[in-house]
């Protein structure tokens, strides 16, 4: 077994163990309390106190501890239904040359148009969702993505409809 290989092993192993550790210490009250953050995360320590029905400081020191941990990262704006409905968005399948992806998704980061990119299994190495104010401007942003280094091809689907979202 080369070097290399025993490293993932070995940090396979390590994050899997912090994934298990952390679903261990996540409680019900946790649970409820990303669902409701989830569905407002503008809510007052207040009010998710309310809602949980325990303290204020329960509520604060929670929220510490699952920040500390890394269950929660951040916080994050929610686009209103308006706007959201006013533009267009496509999921692009990407096929990166496996020398260039680090530079590649660098590129991808840099878009601002480029919501979030998955690294999947199967045919494509990269998921990305981009949104546009209009078809024009899209397929000028899936043109760019086609001709950035390290983009072996591409395969894009234009969302018709958002059936429902969390």
């Amino acid at each position: 077994m080369s070097r290399c290989s025993r490293k993932n092993d070995r940090l396979t192993l390590i994050y899997g163990r912090l994934t298990e550790i952390i679903n261990n210490m996540m409680s019900p009250q946790d649970e409820k309390l990303l669902l409701n953050l989830r569905q407002n995360a503008r809510i007052s320590v207040s009010d998710l106190a309310r809602q949980l029905n325990v303290s204020r400081s329960t509520v604060q020191n929670r929220l510490a501890r699952l920040e500390a941990t890394g269950v929660i990262r951040g916080y994050s704006v929610v686009l209103g239904a308006d706007y959201a409905a006013s533009q267009v968005e496509a999921h692009v399948s990407i096929k990166v040359f496996q020398k260039l992806t680090a530079r590649t998704n660098r590129a991808l980061e840099a878009i601002s148009q480029v919501s979030q990119l998955f690294s999947v299994s199967g045919e494509y190495d990269l998921i990305a969702i981009v949104q546009a104010r209009s078809l024009e401007q899209l397929s000028m942003i899936l043109d760019g993505i086609g001709n950035l280094e390290g983009v072996e091809r591409t395969n894009s689907a234009v969302v018709l409809e958002t059936r429902f979202r969390r």
